[in-house]
């Protein structure tokens, strides 16, 4: 089955046509209201004879839509097999929804982005975002990604537990979601898509530029901040220390390894806490500490060296140690030690993040008795790279042909 969700904030006619493209394929719909008011109600009036809507009576922002519509497929449509997510306005092309659906039935688990080519047609908000974005992306996740605000994904409902658990409500949420599955362990794969520009603002998104971003962001530098301050704590520790300490070998070193100790319990409890929101686990103490300790191994050798061998400062060497441990720690902890403790539920954990279903306002349509009309009964071909697939709206399957 193959099942579309289009989270929807004040759509004009292009939803509508989107939609009806959508049905040709022998696409299910689920739309999401998401506060649009009553001068919009003729619009989702125009597609309820063939999708299901469902509505929020005030605007929640798109990751809460995105949520209704999972929670929805979740608990009234569990057979669902694969599921894509479109922006309602008509900025992405139905038949690439149809290859990133044909990429997500061969590679289960797997999160498929529909990517965009970054360069002089995508206006230039568009543009500058994306490359700061990605690229910031890459430096806490370890993982490349070409497009991170993409509005086009597929995976398979296996994933939807690990979804609904996400934190974010608006277009944050979008970004967590790379986040957490990368972290997760999760693949994150890219299919090649056309995209449409009605104009070059890029008008028809609702993306605010300054506050959407401070969310995004916000929720990144959660990486970093607990690492920052850990390096305070143990450089302000230290400090304290060699106030009252000779300038000698071994009281730098007694000052170095409390600082560091001290400091490496902090750092532990902040990122299971509010970076990587895991228990403290056995498993992620050990390997925890044994990167302190051999971060306070080098920590002890470098400083040594700059100290008694190279005759710095004691503060400056301090300093110079710290910020190249600092880029080492955060590497490690972010790409190995925490990168599959991610505290995202498993499949039949029954996480839900969003609670009740809003009202919904589900139509005798695809979503429950399929009326296969003639235009709805014909079989659809799609090429993704060098293999051709087919679609049958009847059994919604998509099924790879040779070529």
């Amino acid at each position: 089955m193959l099942t579309v969700m289009i989270p929807a904030y004040q759509p004009d006619e292009a939803l509508v046509d989107l939609t009806d493209e959508l049905w040709s394929y022998g696409c299910r719909m689920i739309v999401v209201d998401d506060g649009s008011g009553a001068s919009y109600e003729p619009v989702f009036r125009q597609i309820k004879d063939i999708c299901t809507v469902l509505t929020h009576p005030e605007n929640k922002g798109k990751g809460a839509a995105i949520k209704t519509a999972l929670t929805y497929i979740q608990q009234e449509l569990p057979e669902e097999d694969l599921i894509g997510v479109m922006d309602a306005d008509g900025q992405h092309l139905p038949e690439d929804m149809m290859r990133l659906f044909a990429y997500a039935g061969a590679h289960r688990k797997t999160m498929v982005l529909g990517v965009r080519q970054v360069g002089k047609d995508m206006p230039l908000r568009s543009r500058l975002g994306n490359q700061i974005t990605r690229t910031v992306f890459q430096l806490v996740s370890g993982v490349k990604v070409s497009d991170t605000q993409t509005g086009l994904r597929a995976f398979d409902s296996e994933l939807i537990p690990q979804l609904l658990a996400i934190d974010g409500v608006r277009y944050e949420y979008e970004m967590n979601v790379l986040i957490a599955l990368a972290k997760g362990g999760f693949p994150i794969e890219e299919v090649p898509i056309h995209t449409i520009y009605r104009d070059q603002e890029n008008s028809t998104s609702h993306f605010r530029a300054v506050r959407d971003s401070l969310r995004i962001y916000r929720d990144i530098f959660k990486f970093t901040l607990s690492s920052l301050s850990s390096f305070l704590l143990d450089y302000l520790l230290f400090s304290l220390l060699m106030l009252i300490l000779p300038h000698t070998a071994i009281p730098v070193l007694a000052a170095n390894v409390l600082a560091r100790c001290v400091s490496a319990f902090y750092n532990y409890s902040m990122n299971c806490r509010f970076v990587f929101h895991t228990k403290k686990t056995f498993n992620t103490a050990v390997n925890y500490f044994e990167l302190a300790l051999g971060i306070l191994l080098m920590n002890n050798l470098i400083l040594g060296l700059l100290v008694e061998k190279l005759h710095m400062v004691v503060y400056p060497a301090k300093l110079c140690t710290e910020l190249f441990l600092f880029l080492i720690s955060w590497l490690i902890q972010n790409c190995v030690i925490f990168r599959k403790q991610k505290d995202i539920p498993h499949e039949g954990s029954g996480a839900q993040a969003c609670g009740s279903i809003p009202a919904a306002e589900p139509s005798e349509d695809r979503a429950g008795k399929q009326d296969h009309s003639s235009r709805s009964r014909r079989f659809h071909f799609f090429r993704y790279r060098h293999k051709a697939v087919m679609v049958h709206p009847a059994t919604k399957a998509a099924m790879p042909m040779t070529t």
